[in-house]
């Protein structure tokens, strides 16, 4: 069998988007299906029409301009540049499917093309644009999103989603169950080997964190992850826990301002920004750290929806504290592989992370 993997974009692009389906690729690799890789015009300008990137090469496609900010003629010039190399590669490589990651700009370009098509759903791409400041709730680029999305998986010829909330959404809009295949996160245990103690001490010296209690968070900084609770939950846990201190790495769209609360609430020896780190790095990181929290506020994205950082979390033996929205559920049982706390609930927040530090 060989599968033509169709996606919005791929390493060496940094995002749980881009890990997901190397993953997954290299999953059915050792299965023994053959894999071709395409990514669309999202990707960025391709300085050729194919990319090595580890031990996968990725086919690219022509640049059609930006779709997120160029309203309708833009995402309709994506789906035309995608559909055409996508005949191009159909007619060179002839696969016996197409799976088809999402958004629907994808899987529009790739129905009807003589194919069988498998369309995988990570989120809502319209609740993810609404969670981001994008747009909102009930606009025509949200009701346009949501119908397209709705079209091209009643189309499909399966469907597979990463949580039992993305499933039963899709129900409700009248895609039959048995259409439907829940293909959760997962972690791949080659990656759960342990830093050594040097490595880990190393973090510790740069970071200034030895003899301290660290709160860990490892992500994106979206305003969905709740990350200004966490750091007005800051002085609370201070108070109870005064060698308390909260150890962010990554970035993003809400740094400026999370950096801005830290410096107003006096919070500096107590909140430390480590930027994006080298992946070969992580896992020191997360032995650094004496729990992970994740503090998701909750919306559609966050209640439908089952991050991976947890799961990485567990997986090296961290403990979790996080909310209590629905993708969070799904993955940790209160009291018994982490804590939940309510969602928005900077009491709460504090309890149970001063709980779990005890």
């Amino acid at each position: 069998m060989k599968i033509l993997h169709v996606l919005d974009h791929s390493l060496p692009e940094q995002s749980g988007y881009a890990f997901r389906s190397e993953a997954i690729i290299r999953a059915q690799r050792e299965a023994g299906i053959l894999t071709v890789q395409l990514t669309g015009p999202k990707q960025g300008a391709a300085v050729s029409d194919r990319e090595v990137v580890g031990e996968l090469e990725y086919l690219r496609s022509p640049g059609a301009g930006d779709s997120e900010g160029g309203g309708p003629l833009a995402q309709l010039r994506v789906i035309l540049a995608l559909r055409r190399r996508l005949k191009q590669t159909i007619n060179s490589e002839h696969p016996d499917v197409l799976h088809v990651h999402s958004p629907w700009l994808n899987g529009l370009a790739a129905l009807g093309l003589g194919c069988p098509v498998l369309y995988e759903m990570r989120s809502f791409w319209e609740d993810a644009a609404v969670s981001s400041g994008v747009t909102t709730v009930g606009s025509m680029r949200y009701r346009v999103s949501h119908a397209m999305e709705t079209f091209v998986a009643r189309r499909a010829g399966a469907i597979a989603t990463i949580s039992q909330g993305l499933k039963q959404d899709l129900i409700v809009r009248g895609i039959p169950a048995d259409k439907i295949v829940i293909s959760g996160n997962a972690i791949n245990p080659d990656d759960r080997q342990s830093p050594s103690s040097d490595q880990v001490s190393e973090i510790r010296r740069r970071h200034g964190l030895d003899g301290r209690k660290v709160l860990g968070f490892f992500g994106s900084f979206f305003e969905w992850e709740g990350l200004t609770l966490l750091i007005e939950a800051m002085p609370e846990i201070v108070r109870r826990q005064p060698n308390a201190v909260l150890l962010l790495v990554g970035g993003g769209i809400e740094e400026p301002k999370l950096k801005a609360m830290v410096a107003a609430s006096g919070l500096d020896d107590h909140v430390i920004f480590a930027g994006r780190v080298p992946h070969a790095e992580i896992n020191a990181y997360y032995h650094a750290a004496d729990l992970m929290v994740f503090p998701r506020v909750s919306s559609r994205l966050t209640e439908l929806v089952t991050p991976l950082k947890p799961l990485e979390s567990m997986a090296l033996g961290r403990l979790v504290v996080a909310s209590d929205v629905g993708g969070h559920k799904e993955l940790i049982e209160n009291g018994v592989t982490g804590l939940l706390f309510r969602a928005g609930d900077k009491g709460a927040l504090s309890d149970a992370v001063c709980a779990a530090l005890n």
